[in-house]
């Protein structure tokens, strides 16, 4: 990796430093976000290295014009970058110029303000609904401690009957989920709160969990633990489940997070209403919800090819 001072003068790289801090103390951004922003920002300072002939300093930086960072997109294009790719790449570039602004050291109105490549549109891939319901099948989990087991079954269904998001299905304690509740109220992204109503498949299969687990966390700790005891991490659920649909020979697509896509969809092709759908799933926009409706139709348009005499 490029030493800084070589990509950059010494100006430049002191309000790098002061850019990473804010964003870790203000802003409070995760730490893999911050990796990234930084990233970015090297990148797009090596380029600059040889795009303006030397180490850019805050001048050249004022001095950046709209066509200087198209050719910056153009040059990682080449190098086999695709849109998505470079539709992230300008969060960290356009962070720093808007910090040099805000700072009076730069006017980035005319960079921050431009289009980044149009991003491709992909549909959720869900399972279908038998292959949901062989992943949540007690029987054909894949961990030989029956308390991993029934672990593994409680998280899965909240995913599928629930439509939760992991992170939503591991934050949840025993008080969240009292013996015979219909609902749950769950704590989703920013902080909001929904009502999510909790199938007895559910609530049993999180009884089922709590009677085998060896632990007794306090009711208001997090109830999913790990083989020692600690909390429950994602990428253990996730390593889980590619053990599972390795087993169950489910594609690659089938992820935990699928299991969330699944509950939509499945809803929607059962008649349910995009709007309560959207309720359910927390999405603070219905159009992030209607994405669904392109997996429907996308369905029916295939059954369409090959059920119709004249398809």
């Amino acid at each position: 990796m490029e030493s800084l001072l070589v990509i950059c003068q010494s100006d430049v790289a002191a309000e790098r430093d002061r850019w990473l801090k804010q964003l870790e103390k203000e802003r409070r951004l995760a730490g893999n976000t911050s990796e990234a922003y930084e990233r970015d920002l090297r990148q797009f300072l090596v380029f600059l290295t040889a795009h303006l002939g030397g180490a850019p300093g805050l001048s050249d930086l004022a001095d950046l014009k709209p066509l200087d960072l198209r050719a910056f997109l153009a040059e990682r294009r080449r190098g086999g970058a695709g849109a998505r790719t470079l539709g992230r790449g300008m969060a960290g570039i356009r962070s720093f110029l808007r910090h040099l602004e805000k700072a009076g050291l730069a006017n980035a109105a005319g960079i921050t303000t431009m289009r980044t490549p149009k991003q491709p549109k992909s549909l959720p891939r869900p399972l279908t609904a038998s292959d949901a319901l062989r992943v949540v099948d007690p029987d054909l989990q894949m961990s030989e401690e029956p308390w991993i087991a029934a672990r593994n079954v409680a998280v899965l269904t909240l995913l599928y009957a629930c439509g939760l998001r992991i992170s939503e299905a591991l934050s949840l304690s025993r008080q969240d989920v009292p013996v015979g509740t219909q609902a749950l109220r769950v704590t989703g992204k920013g902080g909001k709160t929904r009502v999510v109503p909790l199938l007895a498949v559910a609530g049993e299969a999180i009884q089922e969990y709590l009677k085998l687990c060896p632990f007794r966390p306090a009711a208001s700790e997090p109830m999913f633990r790990g083989a020692r005891g600690g909390v429950l991490q994602a990428a253990i659920i996730q390593k889980d489940m590619r053990v599972l649909r390795s087993a169950l020979d489910l594609p690659e697509t089938a992820t935990p997070h699928a299991l969330r896509h699944s509950f939509a969809t499945h809803l929607l092709a059962g008649g349910g209403d995009l709007r309560t759908i959207q309720e359910l799933l927390g999405h603070a926009s219905l159009s992030t919800t209607q994405v669904y409706t392109g997996i429907d139709s996308k369905r029916l348009l295939d059954i369409y090819d090959r059920a119709h005499p004249r398809a």
